[in-house]
């Protein structure tokens, strides 16, 4: 089960620069390094948090849809973490189902794998259209779970915040922590089983372990 943002694409940077331009659009002076750490949740706890407004109302409706505006504009410019296509085309390789658990809207989930160049290799989508609440909260990895019919002690959660590893704990499954969505240190990821710097780390992990078995 899969993150996406900061961990199969280089975007956190640019979400944060998307909300922060929105806010002071709509009165709400922040800057871009400040709402940093929220980065990995979705809009309904990041504007309660930052503004004080509720996702669901007009304001909140505002801000988040120039947010989207804002964020689709730079997508062009954002690049695949170092790794992520062959991470995923060995897994697969090995009939290893593969999820997307996100905080993300379904629309702009599906936009950010394309630009990552890895939306084919997907099984099964869930997104925060997907859920109630956002990462921490377990939701979406429930979802996903529900949606793949997997079982929590053969499921593992690849992502790069500390509300993946939260929601992931939350959900019964373990998760592992990759270094390349910037800003977190190792230990706001620890309750990971492993921290690594990016998909390729991980991806040389996993072919020791099956050389070492095999």
């Amino acid at each position: 089960m899969f993150d996406v943002d900061g961990t199969l694409i280089d975007s956190n940077g640019a979400h944060a620069d998307a909300w922060a331009q929105a806010l002071t659009e709509h009165g709400f002076a922040v800057k871009a390094g400040d709402l940093r750490r929220l980065i990995g949740m979705g809009g309904d706890k990041l504007l309660p948090a930052v503004a004080g407004v509720e996702e669901s109302s007009s304001p909140g409706k505002a801000i988040a849809t120039r947010k989207g505006e804002l964020f689709a504009d730079a997508l062009h410019r954002l690049r695949a973490t170092n790794g992520a296509r062959e991470l995923l085309e060995y897994l697969r390789a090995y009939d290893i189902d593969l999820v997307v658990a996100t905080s993300a809207g379904d629309r702009e989930m599906r936009a950010i794998l394309r630009q990552a160049g890895v939306d084919d290799v997907f099984s099964v989508h869930t997104t925060k259209d997907d859920a109630a609440e956002s990462k921490p909260d377990p939701d979406i990895v429930q979802a996903a779970m529900s949606r793949a019919n997997a079982r929590p002690d053969a499921t593992v959660m690849v992502g790069d915040t500390p509300y993946d590893i939260e929601a992931a704990a939350r959900a019964g499954i373990a998760a592992v922590a990759l270094r390349c969505g910037g800003y977190w240190t190792d230990d706001d990821l620890r309750g990971a089983l492993e921290i690594l710097d990016d998909p390729a780390a991980l991806l040389a992990r996993w072919r020791a372990r099956v050389s070492s078995s095999g």
